[in-house]
């Protein structure tokens, strides 16, 4: 029978003294308490890490963390990469303040599956246990852990172990495995540098997956390194996938340098952002929350000092579990104080749509979960999860919760198209994918949904359909009346159509505006309606011909433009288009600003030249040859140049030998 390896990772919760890291030493074998002053005080300070292999190939990486209070922060740090908690509460002292405070910190993570142990069973009379049973049920009821085993167990005698490995494991049959297929990110939870080995950071792969050799990127900072060796649980590998506990031992920087809270992604893909848009919820026994409040942020391993901006216009919800009228009584509240003060608060239990300013750029993509906490009292408010980290600049009449509500409840395809049609001229799919950490393949899918259109070059880049028709029908209500205004030129220059259609806009879209719109011709750097066509009045026909004949009876000394025109026949402006019209037929050339020459007369001049292949002359020769005066020899050598029909040394000139000869 082929066996399939299946990874998850648990992590504990809890009051401290609850037997946390008793049960996990239990369960696997492992001391997670790695730190001196943890076995001399008996507690669990920071992180620890071991695993465990059950049946069917499914192994469990387990995330020890703090129940201190002064230590949550260490515990928020390993708890956000977690897909299933093993949540612990001991059967002689029940629900506590940590037992609330982490139970908060799960639920504000989105973590959707648990399993409960009632450690310490050993320890406490039948009945209590039932009573501790009955007051953990009545606590999860209605929450993601309501319905989840609670398993009585006891870490010094044994008992309910086996069943808690079963509840484990029937646990992570319900949880879906971590998406490969996605952007590799790690979050570094710890950094250190091994003998023989050099810089070794860890973390939980929370997506994507990583091989030996491979290029990384850490964030903030952008600094490069690349993997020299991987390990899972203390083997090494080949390639590390997401949901799975990784070391990286790496090439490239200190250990110094790569600290707790910075993020290693693939290279050129994200950026460290500073302003996130939110989804905030604040828990019912948090203060209200004051616009501008300060707090401590978590997301991942990180923690930095942000400040909370409530947006303008959020009808903020009422406290969870309210309905009707009553749902409405703290948001028309606060509006009513807010009118009064000029001062916004967010009221507890509430949930609103926030901006949230970070003291210091963390690596943060839509979707991600956060946990903010108070400074005084430094107890846990609230969480939610990002929507956005463009940093958008919001103007007075702007209505940004309605906006975050859009980005909030939308599909994928529904959110790309949102961020292409806010964007001036489009998104490329680089830059999209940095803003919303969607893959290409999904971004291509988004693109399909008919709103949207794809550009292909010179990468792929996304318009809004609607937009991009509108920019077409313009630029052909431009061409037309340019070609009313003047009928005489055979179109206008696409850099002026630019100029009034897309000013300011990647060069390409023009082009593949122009490449799309079957009723508009480009040709060369000339645009014009495909209905155009020249036709010339008799006056106009008759001085089209007086012009050419001027230049070409002329021959080599040729008159000024000026004077050609003038004797025309037609006044100035269409004078200077018919000349215009000769020049881009190429009947006529200028030599220089003041030089025009009939395309015969210089076909003659080679013609002359030919004869004097490999030669080398003068100035003096060249007007003897050719009988001009200097005021038009020094032009016409000048254009031979330009032509590689003769070449300046010194003070001569050669005649190029034909390359065929």
């Amino acid at each position: 029978m082929v066996v399939l390896e299946r990874y998850l990772m648990a992590g504990t919760a809890g009051h401290v003294d609850h037997g946390k890291t008793a049960l996990v030493g239990a369960l696997t074998g492992i001391d997670t308490d790695r730190l001196e002053e943890e076995k001399r005080r008996g507690i669990s300070i920071d992180l620890g890490f071991a695993h465990l292999e059950l049946e069917g190939g499914l192994r469990i990486g387990f995330v020890d963390v703090p129940g201190h209070e002064r230590f949550v922060k260490n515990m928020l740090a390993g708890v956000g990469g977690i897909d299933v908690v093993l949540f612990v509460i001991a059967a002689d002292e029940s629900i506590k303040p940590q037992t609330r405070e982490h139970f908060d910190i799960c639920r504000l993570l989105g973590i959707r599956t648990g399993v409960v142990a009632l450690t310490k069973a050993d320890l406490v009379s039948s009945e209590k246990l039932e009573l501790t049973r009955l007051e953990v049920e009545e606590f999860v009821s209605g929450s993601f852990l309501e319905g989840a085993p609670i398993v009585a167990v006891s870490s010094s005698t044994g008992e309910g172990l086996d069943d808690l490995r079963h509840a484990l494991w029937a646990a992570a049959a319900q949880t879906p495995p971590r998406d490969t297929s996605r952007h590799f990110r790690l979050p570094i939870d710890r950094s250190f540098s091994l003998r023989g080995f050099g810089t070794v950071v860890t973390g939980t792969l929370i997506a994507g997956s990583i091989r030996r050799d491979q290029e990384l990127e850490a964030h903030p900072g952008g600094r490069q390194v690349r993997v020299r060796g991987i390990q899972v649980h203390g083997r090494p590998v080949e390639r590390a996938v997401a949901g799975q506990r990784t070391a990286l031992n790496l090439a490239g920087a200190e250990a110094a340098l790569l600290t707790r809270g910075m993020v290693l992604s693939l290279p050129d893909l994200f950026h460290a952002v500073q302003r996130i848009d939110c989804r905030l919820e604040l828990l019912p026994s948090a203060r209200p929350l004051k616009n501008r409040a300060p707090v401590h942020f978590h997301a991942g391993t990180a923690e930095v000092e942000a400040e909370v901006r409530l947006l303008d216009g959020e009808p903020l919800a009422g406290p969870r579990g309210a309905s009707g009228a009553e749902a409405l009584l703290p948001c028309d509240r606060q509006q009513a104080q807010s009118r009064v003060t000029g001062e916004r608060e967010m009221p507890p239990g509430s949930s609103a749509f926030v901006r949230i300013l970070l003291r210091a750029p963390l690596l943060l993509l839509p979707g991600d979960r956060f946990i903010v906490r108070m400074f005084s009292p430094v107890v846990t408010i609230g969480g939610g999860v990002v929507l956005d980290i463009g940093g958008l600049r919001y103007r007075a009449k702007d209505r940004p919760a309605e906006r975050l509500r859009a980005l909030f409840e939308a599909s994928v395809a529904g959110r790309v198209a949102l961020l292409v049609r806010e964007a001036r001229y489009g998104v490329g799919v680089p830059e999209l994918i940095a803003r919303t950490g969607l893959t290409a393949s999904e971004i291509e899918e988004a693109a399909r949904s008919g709103s949207l259109l794809t550009l292909a070059e010179p990468q792929p880049w996304l318009v809004d359909r609607l937009w991009f028709e509108n920019a077409a029908t313009r630029s052909a209500a431009i061409l037309r009346q340019f070609h009313q205004q003047n009928p005489l030129l055979a179109g206008m220059p696409k850099a002026d159509l630019r100029s009034q259609v897309l000013p300011e806009s990647p060069p390409f879209l023009l082009d593949a505006l122009l490449a799309r719109s079957s009723g508009i011709v480009l040709g060369g750097e000339l645009v014009r309606l495909a209905s155009h066509s020249l036709v010339l009045k008799d006056d106009e026909q008759r001085a089209l011909t007086s012009i050419e004949r001027a230049f070409e009876s002329a021959g080599l000394v040729v008159p000024s433009p000026a004077e050609v025109l003038a004797g025309s026949g037609v006044e100035a402006g269409r004078a200077r288009s018919l000349l215009q019209l000769l020049l881009r037929e190429k009947r006529l050339i200028r030599v220089s600003e003041d030089l025009v020459f009939h395309a015969s007369a210089l076909a003659r001049l080679r013609g002359l030249l030919a004869a004097h292949r490999g030669e080398r002359f003068s100035v003096a020769e060249f007007k003897m040859w050719t009988g001009v005066s200097r005021k038009y020899a020094i032009p016409l050598l000048e254009h031979l140049d330009r032509e590689h029909l003769t070449r300046r040394e010194d003070n001569y000139r050669l005649v190029v030998p034909d390359k065929s000869t």
